[in-house]
């Protein structure tokens, strides 16, 4: 059995999706019943848990080969960080109590650093607490998702201003579409042949972009102008809050694209296990944009 926390996300439902095409039994792991039925559809056993709840956390992970983990920043949290580490906690008491023959956990480029990374921060928390527990552990540490930009596109498209918080507009970054992330999990969990211990993965999209490039990727699916502007540094909590995050969210934030901007953010020096998604950012926009107009024209309606 192969349980895949997070599964109703993008990563995790590729990853789960992936799985069950190769035949192998996948429970589920979710948070709402309602995010279930898609998951059910596959041919996924789907199991509710309160990943804050370790007896709910326990149950869920009972009888697994593997397992994926995916400790997701929380959403509307006065203090995010304390919920995470509680979290992550639980998953690894429930893993030291009953431990698969293989831990795989989502987690971020950077998450080797022991630094104020912001958000970063808390997935070196995720993989220090996992490294003593699991015989055989695969860190598959992502480039910043594609999917992110949704947050942004309604008030770039609405506007023709794509504003950025990677400063400088030119700087190339990684990227990569979530569910690349998920299918390299997936490919990853059904390679049985390595040993134990840890193995340390990357993967990042097929190039790497720009803020600006992200406005011509918009002004081309738009069909509108647009243009890339750097939100000035001391906007960037005021517009974290009118957001409706947190302080303390709004801080993980900025303090994760301060290093970001200053180069700390990418690749692991000396890494050489390094997947590429295929996916362009123009495959992951086209569909958010379409979505977006289709909403906007019920709404008039």
């Amino acid at each position: 059995m192969y349980v895949i926390f997070g599964a109703s996300g993008n990563a995790g439902f590729a990853t789960a999706a992936a799985l069950r095409q190769a035949g192998r039994a996948v429970r589920a792991v979710v948070r709402d019943t309602r995010h279930g039925a898609r998951l059910a559809a596959l041919g996924c056993e789907v199991a509710l848990a309160d990943l804050t709840d370790l007896a709910s956390v326990a149950a869920a992970m009972r009888g697994a080969q593997a397992v994926q983990m995916l400790c997701p920043v929380p959403v509307a949290d006065a203090d995010p960080e304390a919920t995470m580490r509680k979290v992550i906690d639980v998953a690894a008491e429930a893993l030291r109590a009953d431990p698969p023959e293989t831990v795989l956990a989502l987690s971020d480029y950077g998450a080797e650093l022991d630094a104020n990374t912001g958000i970063t921060r808390l997935f070196h928390y995720l993989e220090e607490q996992l490294k003593p527990i699991a015989g055989r552990l695969i860190l598959l540490r992502s480039a910043e998702h594609m999917q992110n930009w949704r947050r942004t596109i309604p008030a770039a498209l609405a506007s023709g201003v794509l504003p950025s918080f990677h400063h400088p507009l030119n700087k190339r970054f990684p990227t990569v579409a979530a569910q690349d992330v998920g299918t390299a999990s997936a490919e990853l969990l059904l390679d049985a042949a390595r040993g134990n211990g840890t193995r340390v993965v990357s993967i990042e999209g097929p190039r790497r972009i720009s803020a600006a490039y992200v406005a011509d990727v918009l002004a081309e699916i738009g069909g509108q102008e647009m243009v890339a502007r750097e939100l000035p540094r001391e906007q960037w909590t005021p517009v974290l809050l009118r957001a409706g995050l947190s302080e303390r969210h709004a801080r993980l934030i900025t303090d994760l694209y301060d290093v970001h901007n200053a180069g700390k953010i990418d690749v692991e020096f000396g890494m050489h296990e390094r997947r590429f998604g295929k996916t362009e950012l123009i495959e992951v926009f086209a569909p958010i944009v379409a979505g977006l107009r289709t909403e906007a024209r019920l709404q008039g309606a």
